[in-house]
């Protein structure tokens, strides 16, 4: 083939190709629309301003997973996430509240589309795409057991199991059982803690006296090796009492006086009660799909539509 031949063959593959890139690229730039066909609404109670918004039950679903889990995650824990949130609402929704959740970590952290495009910057259209797919993908579906939606609780990161639940939120439910979730210590930036204060601050928050001879016995443990009961100069204490009088990242802890401070050291970050967010990540990683994270962390579970 002459030269001329091959130069008319590329003009020709360019007029043929620029188009298709073009709208590939206005694609990219442009931002999923949701087909929005439908009366479901949450009633969400906004804790800043103590008002009740509703919102389209889907779109809530997105502001949720941008709120609970970090948009750098992969696609299947993204997903996984998406279910449990939409799974936690349904089982919160149409009761005689005038709300069904609020938007903080006292049900599920919500973040609407002002805060994400301030906190995205140029990055808005990309990353909300990227958790609308992740929703859209998972549209309509919820977690069961014998066909009844559950309380899909999830957390950050744990310190290597998940808790049974009647350990930490005192009911018993068989589908919240305690998993091995080792990968969280390789995988989570938040698995480590350790915080310092002062002997005074630490009486303070717990509303005990102070005292110089700190004492510390603890009574009895969680099957993950968390503190469920402790004593401290004589109280005793819940160990979820302590990590939310202390600001602890969780009740699996040490407190050791050192002078006149106390030295506290966590592992894990939350409850620890159903999915480990990082722990999800790190299956993710390795290969599992959402569905298989879900059923991983919820047991003799089912996934279906609603």
């Amino acid at each position: 083939m002459g030269e001329y031949m091959k130069k008319i063959l590329f003009v020709i593959l360019l007029i043929i190709l620029i188009p298709y890139l073009i709208v590939d690229n206005l694609i990219k730039d442009e931002e999923i629309k949701f087909n929005l066909v439908t009366n479901k609404v949450v009633k969400i109670k906004r804790e800043r301003t103590n008002t009740i918004e509703e919102i389209p039950f889907e779109e809530y679903i997105v502001g949720v997973v941008a709120g609970e889990m970090p948009v750098s995650f992969p696609d299947e824990a993204l997903k996984a996430q998406a279910v449990a949130a939409r799974s936690y609402v349904s089982k919160h929704m149409n009761s005689n509240k005038e709300y069904d959740v609020v938007d903080s970590i006292n049900d599920q952290v919500y973040l609407d589309e002002s805060h994400l495009k301030n906190k995205w910057g140029k990055d808005y259209t990309k990353n909300i795409n990227k958790l609308k797919r992740a929703v859209l993908d998972t549209k309509g579906e919820v977690i069961t057991y014998n066909d009844e939606i559950i309380n899909a609780f999830f957390f950050s990161t744990s310190n290597g199991k998940t808790e049974n639940c009647e350990e930490v939120f005192f009911e018993k439910l068989p589908y919240l059982k305690s998993v091995n979730s080792k990968w969280d210590i390789n995988v989570s930036p938040v698995y480590n803690d350790e915080k310092i204060m002062s002997l005074k601050d630490f009486y303070s928050k717990l509303g005990l006296q102070y005292n110089d001879n700190l004492q510390i016995s603890v009574k009895e443990y969680t099957q993950t090796g968390s503190i469920k009961n402790i004593e401290i100069n004589n109280k005793l204490f819940k160990g979820t009492d302590v990590r939310f009088k202390l600001n602890l990242r969780s009740a699996y802890f040490t407190i050791k006086k050192v002078n006149d401070n106390v030295k506290i050291t966590t592992k894990g970050f939350g409850h620890g009660v159903g999915m480990s967010q990082y722990g999800a990540m790190a299956m993710a990683n390795m290969g599992y799909k959402y569905d298989d994270i879900l059923k991983y962390y919820y047991t003799n579970v089912e996934i279906k539509k609603i």
